[in-house]
């Protein structure tokens, strides 16, 4: 009986240990955010992520009870960002907001110091953004049908800008050279402010880049509009055909955003984190700026980690053969 007793005073100690040990963890969990959480933007502050992060997080800040900081880290393409927050401790507090560039980056560069297929968590996709075809303003070319004729005459007299190695502009400008069989001239620039500022000066002669950063322009009349790269004419810019009504079929380019976390991080902070940004995305003030710039939510099925894990995967297969056709590599 003696032996028995202290048997049970054993375990009753024992579960009370375990209690005290479980109750930090369960009160960690219930508190989570205790502090800022840190997004990083692979690009420029005033850049197309930039602005969306921006938008989000301030939304994303209060529902969350705790400042999320926007980190601008730029360089490489998006991959010192993304490598930063792959080393990043995975606690909850560091998240990565990225766009194609996870997709291109395996087949860009010869020697990535990640694996965005297995060095992150996914969290969620964020936005789709559409691309547009625009040119200097006095271009000769005034419609689709006249670039093409201008450009299979002149050919690599013609210069196409771009933000850089890795940025979408890049992507899309490859896309679009192969699309329209003329090997026109490249200019890389550190970003997209750089090259729209050539644009308008007159300096180059076309780009390819998102309705974030060419709607205004377009509307301004400061650049010629050639088209846009979605399947259907875009709400935001109505009149303006869609590359393939145009005669470009198959031509069809959407710049994608998703948040990722060092692999590791707990599912509650991501979970929690994804729950914040679903409900940003929900805010009518932040739809009504997304929809200002051209962007649109996907849909719920996307909206998770399943689904921005499903689309990277399927993005990195299909852009992988593009990129390594046109030769363009980093080290």
């Amino acid at each position: 009986m003696k032996t028995l007793n202290m048997m049970r005073r054993a375990a009753a100690v024992a579960g009370a240990m375990l209690a005290c040990l479980a109750l930090p963890l369960a009160a960690s969990a219930q508190t989570y955010p205790s502090k800022a959480i840190t997004l990083v933007v692979p690009f420029a502050a005033g850049g197309p992520t930039d602005v969306v992060a921006r938008t989000l997080g301030a939304v994303m800040t209060k529902s969350l009870n705790q400042t999320v900081v926007i980190e601008n880290k730029v360089g490489a393409g998006g991959t010192i960002a993304a490598a930063t927050v792959a080393r990043a401790a995975p606690d909850g507090y560091t998240f990565l907001i990225h766009h194609n560039g996870m997709a291109t980056a395996p087949a860009l560069y010869r020697k990535l110091p990640y694996n965005p297929l297995a060095d992150f968590e996914y969290v969620s996709q964020v936005i789709d953004v559409p691309m547009t075809v625009i040119g200097r303003k006095d271009l000769p070319a005034r419609d689709f049908k006249e670039l093409l004729a201008y450009l299979k005459t002149s050919g690599d007299k013609v210069n196409l800008a771009h933000a850089g190695l890795g940025a979408v502009s890049h992507l899309c400008g490859m896309l679009f050279r192969q699309a329209v069989g003329v090997d026109l001239t490249t200019v890389p620039y550190q970003g997209t402010g750089p090259a729209m500022n050539a644009l308008l000066a007159g300096q180059v002669d076309l780009l390819c880049d998102q309705t974030t950063s060419t709607t205004a322009h377009i509307k301004a009349g400061s650049v010629k509009l050639f088209g846009v790269t979605t399947p259907s004419r875009l709400k935001t810019l109505p009149d303006t055909p869609t590359l393939a009504e145009q005669g470009l079929k198959g031509f069809e380019v959407v710049v994608w955003h998703g948040i990722y976390a060092p692999k590791g991080t707990p599912k509650e902070a991501v979970d929690k984190f994804g729950a914040a940004l679903r409900a940003a995305l929900k805010d009518p003030a932040v739809a009504v700026r997304l929809a200002e710039l051209g962007a649109v939510i996907p849909t719920d099925d996307k909206l998770t980690p399943l689904g921005l894990q499903s689309w990277l995967q399927q993005e990195t297969q299909r852009y992988g053969p593009v990129i390594k056709a046109a030769g363009q590599f980093a080290d």
